[in-house]
C-alpha cells in the first residue's frame, strides 16, 4: 500500500498549496505591488461580514469622536442643553450630539449655538447623508450578490477502476438550485526544475471523463482516467510530495434564481488523496423522490481484495 504522507524532509502540503481548503488563494505579494485596501471597493464586497461590520463599526465610532472632539473644542458654550459638570460628561454629551446629528434623529435636547457649531452641523450631516448612502449600496451589493453553496468533498480519491487507475472527487449543490450549465475544470499545478536547475511551477491540464453538466442539482462525482498521457501517470504519494503538487479545482455555472454566473474552487494535495477507497452512495429514494444525503458527501471506505496492489506505481 502506497505511504500516504509527504516525503521525508518536505514542508507541510499545506505551506505550498495555491489554494486553501476554503477555496481562498494563499498567496501574498511584497510592499511594492498595490495593498487590497487600494481597491476600496471591491475589498469591501468581497471580505467575510464580520470583518465587513467590524469595519462599519469602527469607522462609524471614528467619526462621530472626531466630530465630537471638534464639537467639544468650540467650547462648553457651542451647545445648549449639554450637562456642565466634568470633562468626561461634558466630552460624552458632544459625542452624543454627533450620533443624534450623523443620523438625523435630533431629540431636541441639545442644539448648536454660534456660527462655528452649526457648520459642524452642516458638515457632520452631509457626512452622514453621504456614508448612508455609501453603506445601503454596499449592503445592497453584498446581499444581492449571487453565491455558489458548493460542498467539495474533503478528500479526492486514487483507486483501480476497469483496469485503470482513476482520480475521483466529488461535489454536492447545498441548495438543491438549479445550477445550469456547470463546467469544471481541474488543472495540476507541481514544482519542476529545468536544464538550468532552477526551480518553477508548471501548471497541467487534467482531462476529465465528463466536464459539464446541464443541469447541476444533486451530486457530481469527477473522474480523472490516470492513463499514460495523464499527468499523474507513473506518480506516487512519494512523489506527489516530492515536486509539491496540487490539484486546482473550479467549478462554475449558472444560478438560475439569479441568472447570473457563480463560481466554486477547491484544491488537494498528496495529505488530502486517499489511495484504494470509493466514496460511499449519497443518494436514497423515499415516498417516490430522490433524497440527497448531503452529510455523507465525506464517507469513503477502503476497497479490499487484489486491486489495491495494482495502484501503487500508477501505470
Amino acid at each position: 500500500m502506497p505511504e500516504q504522507g509527504p516525503g521525508k524532509g518536505k514542508p507541510p502540503a499545506e505551506s505550498w498549496r495555491v489554494l486553501g481548503r476554503d477555496g481562498r488563494f494563499n498567496i501574498t505579494a511584497d510592499k511594492s505591488v498595490p495593498g487590497p485596501w487600494m481597491d476600496l471597493y471591491h475589498r469591501l464586497l468581497s471580505i467575510s461580514w464580520p470583518r465587513f461590520f467590524g469595519i462599519v463599526s469602527a469607522v462609524y465610532f471614528l467619526i462621530n469622536i472626531l466630530f465630537a472632539e471638534a464639537y467639544y473644542a468650540c467650547g462648553p458654550e457651542a451647545l445648549e442643553g449639554i450637562r456642565r459638570g466634568s470633562v468626561g460628561t461634558h466630552f460624552l454629551d458632544c459625542f452624543f450630539f454627533s450620533v443624534q446629528t450623523i443620523a438625523t434623529i435630533g431629540y431636541g435636547r441639545i442644539s448648536p449655538l454660534g456660527i462655528w457649531p452649526n457648520i459642524l452641523v452642516t458638515i457632520e450631516a452631509l457626512t452622514g447623508l453621504m456614508l448612508l448612502g455609501l453603506l445601503t449600496g454596499l449592503l445592497f451589493s453584498r446581499f444581492s450578490r449571487p453565491t455558489a453553496r458548493v460542498l467539495f468533498s474533503r478528500n479526492a480519491l486514487i483507486t483501480l477502476e476497469g483496469g485503470t487507475p482513476r482520480f475521483f472527487f466529488r461535489l454536492a449543490n447545498q441548495r438543491l438550485n438549479q445550477i445550469v450549465e456547470a463546467h469544471i475544470s481541474a488543472a495540476l499545478v507541481k514544482t519542476e526544475t529545468n536544464a538550468e536547475g532552477e526551480k518553477y511551477r508548471r501548471i497541467y491540464d487534467l482531462a476529465l471523463e465528463r466536464s459539464v453538466t446541464p443541469l447541476f442539482i444533486m451530486t457530481w462525482t469527477v473522474v480523472h482516467p490516470i492513463d499514460k498521457t495523464s499527468p499523474l501517470h507513473g506518480m506516487t504519494a512519494a512523489s506527489l510530495a516530492e515536486t509539491e503538487t496540487e490539484i486546482l479545482i473550479s467549478v462554475t455555472g449558472m444560478d438560475n434564481v439569479f441568472s447570473q454566473t457563480i463560481h466554486a474552487r477547491i484544491s488537494y494535495t498528496v495529505d488530502d488523496i486517499l489511495w484504494e477507497h470509493r466514496f460511499e452512495d449519497m443518494l436514497t429514494r423515499r415516498d417516490g423522490k430522490i433524497h440527497v444525503a448531503l452529510q455523507k458527501i465525506h464517507d469513503v471506505a477502503p476497497v479490499r481484495g487484489a486491486v489495491s496492489e495494482s495502484v501503487q506505481p500508477l501505470k
